[in-house]
């Protein structure tokens, strides 16, 4: 009978309609009806650390100290990466930091310059 959908964050099938959106009682979760559509989109995106989608061709600013693995260099608090490429995995941005070269960093780890 009850033909809205289930809560993304919990998972609940009591959600009811209120006006533009739907909202479960169980965890309070409030979405768009439209995020029915865009859902798709959403979970494939990849968002920086203050939650700002992220795209190809993109400039972050690294917000933490990262430990190069096999080496003794660190990518600093504040450098700029020009021109991200994303990719698929735990490491989902591909790029090349200068005096560093090429590496993968984490989308956690990154702001949208």
């Amino acid at each position: 009978m009850n033909e809205l959908p289930n809560c993304p964050a919990c998972a609940s099938g009591f959600t009811y309609d209120d006006g533009l959106q739907y909202v479960c009682p169980e965890c309070g979760n409030e979405w768009s009806k439209t995020a029915e559509t865009d859902a798709s989109d959403e979970t494939s995106s990849v968002r920086d650390a203050n939650g700002n989608a992220l795209f190809d061709g993109d400039s972050v600013t690294v917000i933490k100290d990262l430990k190069v693995k096999g080496s003794s260099l660190v990518v600093k608090v504040g450098t700029k990466v020009k021109s991200i490429r994303l990719v698929e995995g735990d490491h989902d941005i591909d790029c090349k930091i200068d005096g560093i070269g090429p590496m993968k960093l984490k989308s956690q780890f990154v702001k949208k310059a």
